[in-house]
């Protein structure tokens, strides 16, 4: 099984600092655990915004069989730690390793948890004095309580008690590993020649970078800028400095700054430049010009307010002359299909008219035709009734007629049988 050989180093740099080397068996091999592993492990890697009780509180489950744990720096690695756990057996440390390896430390980011068995740690050397303050005795913490875990400046405490312990820092010196952020140009996030805005705090380029701090001045009109490497005010509109003092990086007084100084990375106030007893006027001048920067960026916030309100009231202007017209658009579009529907209506109401009329009309002829019908039919009727009447008459005087013949030859042949 192959090992590899990473150097490490602990402690607080500022105090003391001890160096040494970590021998850890490399993963090649997935399936095979490594023969001579011990019950020490390694997490290789962990991001520094991860706190020791956010690692407490991921390793849980196991933290009843870890005797100790140690919090290392590794070389080339600013923004990580690794971590050195020591088990009670080699079964937890087999079970920790097949749990952990290669698993998320949260749901949230795509940072892994590299678990790597560990041969041996060797402490190769140690810088620091030795009269540096000490902290008063204390007893040994006692291991059965709870692991052990000492802080990459190399004070223990109880996993119980660091696990409640929030912040990066450590509870005893407040040394933090994790480093402040550099600033970054908000735009093309270059991290040289910056200028920081002194009204809005926008971070930009200078202009022999990408010059977006110049266009933030063109944009906003926010004149005054401060150059963090110097921390020198330009002024874009009056384009010189304005600034009169600086705060000293070594004393924290204010003195004058030279502007032909070449040694503005090391703060003015180390400059051998600058007459001393100019620097005792100015200083004498102190309130005096604190007020007038004071004065000047209070008309320059004025300034900007004034110039956002005027913005502002522009684009209330607009949106309420947005808001008219859709709102006569709206109205319009309504009134125009309004009266295209009474104009409908009002043709549908003239052709039902029209239609009434002559429905009247129609009415008018079919009455007059059914009278006239009815006085025709009436004297047809009485004319037929008429020559009924007198088909009767005739008919009853034929059968008169015809009864008289027939009673007449009656007679006559009666008649006759008498005589014979």
């Amino acid at each position: 099984m192959n090992t590899e050989a990473i150097p490490f180093s602990s402690g607080n740099p500022r105090i003391e600092e001890t160096r040494g080397v970590m021998h850890l068996f490399s993963n090649d091999t997935v399936s095979a655990l490594p023969v001579e592993r011990k019950p020490l492990a390694c997490v290789l890697g962990v991001p520094n915004h991860m706190t020791y009780a956010d690692f407490c509180q991921f390793c849980a489950s196991f933290i009843h069989h870890i005797s100790e744990m140690r919090i290392v720096r590794n070389d080339g690695m600013e923004d990580r730690y690794s971590v050195l756990i020591r088990f009670d057996s080699q079964d937890s440390t087999d079970k920790f390793y097949q749990h952990f390896n290669n698993r998320q430390f949260n749901s949230l980011e795509e940072e892994l948890c590299r678990v790597l068995f560990t041969l041996d740690v060797q402490f190769t050397g140690y810088t620091g004095s030795l009269d540096h303050v000490q902290s008063p005795p204390a007893k040994r913490l006692d291991q059965d309580a709870s692991g052990i875990l000492t802080t990459i400046c190399n004070h223990s405490f109880h996993c119980s008690c660091i696990s409640k312990w929030t912040d990066s820092s450590c509870p005893v010196c407040r040394y933090c590993q994790q480093q402040p952020e550099k600033s970054k140009c908000f735009i093309c996030q270059t991290s040289e020649n910056l200028w920081i805005c002194v009204i809005c705090g926008f971070v930009g380029c200078g202009r022999y970078k990408g010059g977006h701090a110049i266009i933030h001045w063109k944009e906003t009109q926010h004149c005054y800028s401060l150059e963090l490497e110097t921390q020198r005010v330009w002024d874009y509109a009056g384009d010189n400095y304005v600034h009169r003092l600086i705060q000293s990086k070594t004393d924290g007084k204010l003195v004058e700054l030279n502007s032909h100084c070449l040694h503005a990375s090391d703060g003015c106030g180390s400059c051998h430049c600058v007459d001393s007893g100019v620097n005792e006027a100015m200083l004498t001048c102190e309130t005096e010009i604190v007020n007038e920067y004071n004065e000047l960026l209070r008309t320059q916030l004025e300034n900007q307010k004034v110039y956002f309100e005027t913005l502002l009231q522009q684009e209330n202007e607009e949106t309420e002359r947005a808001i008219a017209d859709a709102f006569n658009k709206t109205v319009m579009q309504k009134r125009q299909k309004m009266q295209a529907k009474l104009e409908r209506c009002v043709k549908e109401k003239k052709f039902l008219e029209d239609l009434n009329e002559n429905l009247l009309k129609n009415q008018e002829i079919w009455k007059a035709k059914l009278l006239e019908v009815e006085k025709r039919e009436k004297k047809v009727l009485r004319m037929k009734g008429d020559k009924i009447q007198a088909l009767e008459d005739q008919l009853r005087e034929l059968m008169a007629q015809l009864e008289a013949a027939g009673n007449a030859v009656e007679q006559s042949s009666v008649s006759n049988e008498n005589e014979r």
